[in-house]
């Protein structure tokens, strides 16, 4: 495609070369979106004040390019959003490239490219305008970097009044850095969404580095420390959350469910009731403080806070298996039943839904319909022990005793106690 040259000129600070869209699509179904910038320094600017602020005014035209092209060319027009939230979502999702750049002491030259497949792109936008806590984080980021640029500006114009003063001057950097610092987290929020854990925990400590009162880079932190298990710096990251926004209801969630992954239920509940307290339509506490109670036996308080999360969120299929598991827990099997057929018509790939309802359809002695649930379960997750484990005592309570064996020594391998524990007061190795 022949490229368009265009000239802009902002407010006398910025001056960019910016060259049209370039679609690409001999890679697979990618789009490729281009620019480049020529930013002109001043006496108060160095070489990593120019990169940043090239590099934030490269990145947000990049990204209003391409959430142009989704708006018109993808589904993404039928998601009732606005340019500005899809470009807000989009930044959490895709990272900006410099593939070239060059600095003379005067004029930062800069090239930068976004690639993505918009299909992709379309899905993961739609995946998070579904999750509020995400989205939040997305947009308060966004906010940050405003802010901080707006201050930018602001402190350029009142440097060249008063050129000496060194107070506007460290200002000026201050804002310069958290500029860079909401940068980098979307570039770690970006990492921590690909599954690249470690290389985000690396950003997001840079973010904080930059930032170190950047509240959502601690949070964002403190979620990937969350997701690969090391739970008490998770709980230490969103400590520094609440000290920075003791307002801050998501941290206070992310903090109890930390708590509760130790084995802190009353604490992980304490902090759930604090997140509930700012935040009374937080579907996800009441939801995560019900998973508490349940662990505690409190099975009847456990389903009172799952009511409360599907009142917020009906759409919410993990809280109807889990207020399923609470009535099977106090014997009512069938009430457990309609909660597991809820789950399933919402997720059919809730694995875990097929295998509680095969239990609570054990329990009511239908073994032949617990099997086919069972049977699902594990085709949805081949390495369901539990699942194994169940199917082999519905087999066992039918008398097929070579199928029950062959179940429970499967469920044995894969780790299940209890299966263990039978085979071997059977005398069977497994």
């Amino acid at each position: 495609m022949k490229k368009t040259k265009i000239t802009l000129t902002i407010i006398g600070i910025w001056v960019f070369i910016a060259y049209g869209i370039e679609n690409n699509f001999a890679l697979a179904d990618s789009v490729i979106f281009q620019k480049e910038y020529t930013y002109q320094a001043t006496e108060y600017d160095s070489k990593v004040s120019c990169r940043a602020l090239a590099l934030e005014q490269a990145k947000r035209l990049l990204l209003e390019e391409l959430g142009a092209y989704l708006e018109s060319e993808t589904e993404v027009k039928n998601f009732q959003l606005t340019k500005d939230q899809i470009v807000i979502l989009t930044a959490g999702l895709v990272r900006a490239e410099i593939i070239d750049e060059r600095w003379n002491g005067k004029t930062y030259y800069l090239k930068a490219k976004i690639t993505a497949d918009p299909k992709d792109v379309v899905n993961s936008i739609e995946k998070l305008r579904q999750d509020r806590q995400k989205t939040k984080e997305l947009e308060e980021t966004r906010k940050k970097a405003d802010e901080a640029l707006r201050e930018v500006e602001k402190l350029r114009k009142e440097l060249k009044i008063a050129k000496a003063e060194k107070t506007k001057f460290d200002q000026y950097i201050n804002a310069v850095n958290r500029l860079s610092a909401s940068d980098l987290f979307e570039k770690g929020y970006a990492l921590a969404n690909a599954g690249r854990n470690q290389e985000a925990i690396g950003i997001f400590t840079n973010a904080i580095e930059l930032n170190p009162k950047f509240a959502i880079a601690y949070f964002g932190r403190g979620v990937v420390y969350g997701e690969i298990r090391d739970y008490r710096q998770a709980i230490r990251d969103y400590e520094k959350v609440i000290e920075l926004n003791p307002k801050f209801a998501d941290a206070y969630c992310n903090r109890g469910f930390a708590y509760g992954k130790l084995g802190d239920h009353r604490q992980a509940i304490r902090d759930f009731d604090r997140a509930i307290e700012l935040d009374a339509k937080n579907a996800m506490a009441y939801y995560n403080r019900g998973v508490d109670y349940s662990e505690l036996g409190e099975y009847r308080q456990a389903i009172m806070d799952f009511d409360k999360s599907i009142k917020q969120d009906p759409k919410f299929a993990d809280a109807y298996c889990n207020r399923g598991f609470n009535y099977d827990k106090l014997g009512d099997h069938r009430q457990a039943i309609r909660d597991y057929n809820i789950a399933i018509e919402l997720d059919d790939k809730n694995a875990m839904a097929y295998c509680n309802r095969g239990f609570a359809y054990g329990k009511l002695g239908d073994y032949r319909q617990a099997i086919k649930d069972f049977d699902r379960a594990i085709e949805l997750n081949p390495n369901f022990s539990k699942a194994y484990g169940n199917r082999g005592a519905a087999y066992g309570a039918l008398g097929d005793y070579q199928k029950a064996l062959e179940d429970l020594k499967i469920a044995a391998r894969l780790g299940q106690k209890e299966a263990q524990e039978f085979l071997k007061t059977k005398g069977v190795e497994w």
